[in-house]
């Protein structure tokens, strides 16, 4: 009996073999807490929750860290517009968000690091990154030089013409390329910073979730997951400056991806009075009903969110709910039977249509 997990790096389905088959590692990119999470936020921690529960079911310990990005720029407008402290924001919006994902029955994962308890761990790496020759000081801002790592694209597959065409590059004359990235930048005296050796500042996003895993899972992961939105340029990134800072170790063997979300055909946005929110749909429908209807579909495919398709989700959980209820009578022998039965499509890559 083998896990099948699709691998994004090497865009094919694989057997699942663990660096350590006592204990399996799995990490997923948290939230960026400013802000109410949206309906598109709960695709990839409901999806990879059922990756954590199978994990737990085949292996004897897993180790799941989750981030929570709590220093962002992001963060630090919506304090300003609110008019209220970063703590009193991120405070408050990681409690939606846990709020939300109970709501889910989401499991808490082992670990869930806030960014800023590991700055320390940051600035590390980006100082071994600095003795590799990989990084450079420039304009009081320290960046990742891409030059310097020959299998950067390896992941998304994006050639450098089409990086530097792409969209989510921040174009700066301080850049000795356009694709470099940030991994360090100045604060100013309004903004959170902590001191460094190239002067007080805060680090860049990608270098966050690099320096976590280090400090609680290892150099090297079995599962990194996110959505297929963070592909590019966040975990090629997170893959290069892991790989250039350890050299000779593969920073993460297999790389999942959800497809992304939209509503009524349309990506979700504010400006098209489509934005759905968790806390929103949670009003209209139980959390569970919420769940079921992520599950309908391949992770790895886009999903479309309808209401019509949230009163399916409902009713057929309603029959299934109807048919537990008359089936208590059921030997545990046949429960045995059926769950090893129902347990073969999630070992085909999470094949939750199949599945339910």
């Amino acid at each position: 009996m083998h896990l099948y997990l699709y691998n994004s790096q090497t865009r094919q389905k694989e057997i699942f073999y663990p660096l350590d088959k006592n204990c399996v590692t799995l990490y997923v990119c948290g939230p960026t807490i400013y802000d109410h999470p949206h309906i598109g936020n709960a695709r990839p921690y409901v999806v990879f929750d059922i990756l954590y529960r199978l994990l737990e079911n085949l292996y004897p310990k897993v180790l799941y860290a989750r981030n929570l990005t709590d220093i962002d720029d992001k963060i630090i407008q919506a304090a300003r517009k609110n008019q209220e402290s970063i703590e009193n924001l991120t405070t408050r919006t990681k409690k939606i968000f846990l709020d939300n994902m109970a709501a889910l029955n989401v499991k808490l994962p082992t670990y869930q690091p806030h960014a800023t308890d590991h700055i320390c761990d940051m600035i590390n790496m980006i100082n071994l990154l600095i003795d590799k020759n990989h990084a450079y000081l420039q304009n009081n801002h320290v960046l990742f030089d891409v030059n310097s790592f020959k299998k950067y694209g390896a992941l998304s597959g994006q050639k450098e013409e089409e990086r530097k065409a792409g969209a989510r590059i921040e174009v700066a004359d301080y850049k000795k390329n356009p694709s470099d990235f940030i991994l360090w930048k100045p604060a100013s005296d309004d903004q959170p910073g902590w001191s460094s050796p190239w002067g007080r500042g805060r680090p860049g996003w990608h270098i966050e979730c690099s320096a976590m895993i280090k400090a609680l899972l290892g150099k090297n992961i079995d599962i990194h997951a996110g959505g297929h939105d963070l592909i590019f340029p966040h975990h090629e990134n997170e893959k290069a400056q892991s790989e250039a800072a350890h050299e000779d170790i593969e920073f993460v063997r297999y790389w999942m991806h959800n497809g992304l979300l939209q509503i009524n055909g349309k990506k979700m946005s504010k400006s098209l009075g489509n934005f759905l929110t968790i806390s929103d749909i949670l009003k209209k429908v139980p959390g569970e009903v919420i769940r079921f209807y992520l599950l309908s579909t391949h992770y790895r495919q886009p999903f479309n969110f309808t209401d019509q398709g949230i009163a399916n989700a409902y009713n057929l959980l309603d029959r299934f709910y109807h048919a537990l209820r008359k089936n208590q009578t059921i030997q545990y022998d046949d429960a045995v039977i059926i769950e090893k039965n129902l347990l073969d499509p999630l070992l085909d890559d999470l094949n939750t249509p199949i599945f339910i």
